[in-house]
């Protein structure tokens, strides 16, 4: 009996433990509420990092799965995501087909406007998306182009490659005003502390979503968050496993191939890696350089004027390569650990407030430690950027002529004499950034609060800042506290937040930012009213510039004039916003209203560079002992200063309709102004013409501008078509000018359209026109997809900004193959 006993329960645990062992599969269908199926929708097992994309047909299967219970996510972009639940009892199960509803609006999530995720419509910014799908169907290497689509949001184009936006006003050649974040990283030069832009360490195909905040928020992302942010969020190898490969060509000889390969190696560990290389041609066009030149009896040119000559040695070939490498480890089910390495290499054209500058082999490189859990966050990341060749084009050609002049042979003057006048730019800067980071909630109060500490090492090797020849770094620190906290009262649907931040700068000395808001949140609206501030700093540049032998210097010491008048070192600029914004649906989910009205009280701009005079000291120093070229110059300065307070105002509204699940249409229109004291003389006049007008404030902004776009998204074809108008307006910005003929004096010379200011020919007013882009695309497969663009459809005559070529169409096509990941399957 015993030994029976024992027979039958071996038995059983065999068959126990045969059971335990048996697996099967799941097996559905996705598609959309009219029975299309939906390619490439993720489905991810909870909890897990498992998961599959659906195939052509909307199929999907999860193999080799233990029996048991399952919750899987399943989404798509564009779609709410949705949970399922699944019992695996059978070798095959079947869930049939999902139908995935579309997500609203109002369901979207971003981290921007408070540090941390919520609900665009609970946030207490002016926040607009440039979403995965509008990134996938864009058949270019630049997604930057996306920007003009944005509403709110002034778009620069200067050039193939150049992309660029200003907010709300007081753009320039060389503006810093609007910050940009890479995956919580700062994406800013160390010496300008202008936006990486085509310098960027990323590729289109790892942009899961770019997040644009219009107006200040300083509050919470410190300096230079001033007139708005650009924050862009990369993709997460756990859920976007797989490898993808896009080949693109079109006009002026563009070429660009791209890679991402994302794999999960285990339930903690998975890694990414992205790479790009492209190259073309810049658009046609030659830059006039003004150069005083003496006859063999050291006059000027037979009629007595400078003569104009055309860019030495100008190369409008561009290439870039980048790439980024990123491991992410999940230290527990919450909470990861992810190390990210990226590097560029870049050639190619950039506008700049005294002509153009020839970026060659300039690099960036960044590496990047992150914690990342539900109530802390902690990174560390050190930035890195180099370039031993780039120049100033304008200057580099008026010494190659002044060499000419002083009997030397062509050869010699265009050799390394050429540069001798700093026109070379050299650097070889570095930073480093920490940031902790803490959230929770405590009696119904949510709240964040965090500190960030930088500290930058800018060195130009003595080309064009004032870092002892090279010899010695310009270190400067800076820390930052921040902190918000948010209440909802019960279920009012009042919601009231209040961020702070406290700044000290080496330099500038100390700041304090706040920001206040209440929320009324609905079922389909919410509207919104906040106070903000926010702060414009000086950057390196402008406080250690050392520009063409010291002509151009920087103001972080002060200036001691000839005559012992004292001018200040520069100060930040700031900003005051009071902004009530809505954000609803209407129609039966048809139509999505996004709409703001603002009211900005600035002061203490920072100038463009302006004539200081003739000076005797720079902080306590000799200018002698300073200004290389005061031989040349005598102690005249050109610097920046503060000056000045001026209103700003305006609305910018937001319409999306959606006629179907596939069609949809979106229609943009911003209003901008601004009023100024024109009889305070002391304040606000600039340029000491003792008048106050348009050259002491350089707003260099449209009053209207406007949009139109209609999208189709099927399952196979895809298409848009946008339509951009913006009315003309005038632009000045140091050398640079733009302007219709009128009575006014700008540098000494009168404002003439269609011919030469004093440094720079004037072309006439930016804007004026109406632009026609054109998309579309066809999936041939889960795997292959064809796309194609057209930029200036009916090749319009625009130009977008100064010192930049008159943009004319552009076309490019694109094949992408995405293959599943090894694990996906």
């Amino acid at each position: 009996m015993k030994k029976l006993t024992t027979i039958l329960w071996v038995l059983w645990l065999s068959c126990s433990l045969v059971w335990a062992q048996q697996s099967g599969s799941i097996q559905g269908k996705i598609i959309d509420k009219s029975g299309e199926a939906l390619i490439g929708a993720t489905v991810m097992i909870d909890g897990t990092t498992k998961g599959t994309a659906t195939d052509i047909n909307g199929k999907f299967i999860l193999s080799n799965l233990d029996y048991g219970n399952y919750t899987l996510l399943v989404s798509y972009v564009g779609y709410t995501t949705q949970t399922i639940t699944a019992k695996l009892d059978d070798d095959m199960v079947s869930l049939g087909n999902i139908k995935l509803e579309g997500e609203t609006h109002l369901e979207q999530v971003v981290i921007s406007g408070s540090n941390k995720s919520e609900k665009i419509t609970e946030s207490p910014a002016t926040i607009q998306l440039i979403t995965d799908s509008d990134i996938e169907e864009i058949a270019s290497f630049n997604p930057g182009e996306l920007l003009s689509r944005v509403k709110g949001v002034d778009f620069i184009r200067s050039g193939v490659v150049g992309t660029g936006i200003n907010i709300r006003g007081f753009n320039s050649n060389f503006n810093s005003k609007n910050l940009q974040i890479n995956d919580g990283r700062l994406a800013t030069l160390v010496a300008t502390g202008l936006p990486f832009g085509p310098l960027t360490t990323q590729i289109k195909e790892d942009i899961e979503r770019v997040e644009v905040v219009l107006g200040p928020n300083s509050a919470l992302y410190g300096p230079n968050a001033h007139n708005g942010l650009v924050y862009t969020i990369t993709k997460d190898p756990r859920t976007s496993e797989g490898t993808t490969f896009a080949l693109g060509a079109g006009n002026q000889s563009m070429l660009t191939a791209r890679l991402r390969h994302a794999q999960v190696l285990s339930d903690k560990l998975a890694f990414k890696v992205v790479g790009e290389y492209t190259k073309g041609k810049e658009f046609e066009y030659m830059d006039s350089v003004y150069i005083d030149r003496l006859d063999a009896d050291g006059n000027l040119g037979a009629d007595g004027s400078v003569e104009a000559y055309n860019e030495l040695e100008l190369d409008r070939n561009f290439e870039f390569m980048r790439g980024e490498a990123a491991l992410y480890y999940s230290v527990t089910d919450e909470a990861d650990l992810i190390l990210s390495y990226g590097a560029s290499n870049s050639t190619y054209l950039a506008p700049t407030n005294v002509g153009r500058n020839q970026i060659i082999d300039w690099r960036i490189n960044h590496i990047h430690l992150k914690y990342n859990s539900p109530r802390f966050f902690a990174q560390i990341y050190r930035t890195g950027s180099k370039t031993d060749d780039t120049y100033s084009i304008d200057e580099r050609t008026k010494q190659y002529y002044r060499l000419l002049d002083a009997g030397l042979s062509d050869a010699e003057a265009r050799g390394e004499q050429s540069y001798a006048s700093k026109a070379k730019f050299v650097d070889d800067s570095h930073r480093w950034n920490a940031e902790v980071q803490y959230n929770n909630e405590f009696n119904g109060y949510e709240f964040v609060v965090g500190g960030q500490w930088q500290r930058d090492f800018a060195n130009s090797k003595g080309t064009y800042l004032l870092d002892g020849g090279g010899t010695q770094d310009i270190d400067i620190e800076q820390f930052g506290l921040y902190g918000q906290v948010q209440k909802v009262f019960g279920t009012s649907g009042f919601k009231a937040i209040a961020a702070f931040r406290a700044d000290n700068h080496e330099v500038y000395g100390f700041n304090f930012v706040p920001k206040v808001g209440l929320l009324k949140i609905g079922k389909l609206s919410t509207w919104r009213l906040t106070y903000g501030q926010g702060i414009a700093a000086p950057t390196i540049m402008n406080m250690y510039g050392d520009l063409f032998s010291g002509l151009i210097l920087g103001n972080g010491e002060g200036f001691t004039l000839e005559d012992g008048t004292l001018v200040e070192k520069q100060k930040v600029e700031k900003i005051k916003t009071f902004e009530l914004g809505y954000k609803g649906q209407a129609l039966e989910n048809k139509l999505y209203v996004d709409a703001d009205a603002y009211f900005n009280i600035s002061t203490d701009f920072l100038s463009p560079v302006t004539a200081i005079g003739v000076v005797s000291k720079i902080g306590d120093q000799p200018i002698e002992q300073v200004q290389s070229g005061y031989a040349a110059y005598g102690g005249l300065v050109y610097s920046y200063v503060n000056f000045g307070k001026v209103n700003t105002y305006g609305i910018d509204l937001g319409l999306n309709y959606y006629f179907t699940d596939k069609v949809s249409a979106v229609f943009n229109y911003s209003y901008f102004n601004y009023s100024v004291d024109e009889d305070n003389l002391e304040d606000n006049d600039f340029n000491n013409d003792g008048v106050v007008n348009k050259l002491d404030v350089l707003v260099n902004a449209p009053n209207h501008k406007a949009s139109l776009g209609m999208y189709y998204r099927g399952s196979k074809f895809f298409g848009n078509i946008f339509t951009r108008w913006v009315q003309e307006y005038d632009y000045f910005s140091s050398f640079q000018i733009a302007a219709k003929s009128q009575d006014l004096v700008y540098r000494g010379v009168p404002v003439v359209e269609n011919a030469r200011s004093k440094d720079a020919f004037n072309y006439g007013p930016l804007g004026g026109f109406v632009n026609v882009d054109l998309g579309m695309g066809y999936h041939i497969n889960s795997n292959f997809t064809v796309s194609g663009q057209v930029s200036n459809l009916f090749d319009s005559k625009i130009r977008e900004f100064t010192a930049s070529p008159f943009i004319g169409r552009l076309y490019s096509v694109e094949l992408k193959v995405k293959l599943p990941g090894i694990g996906s399957k």
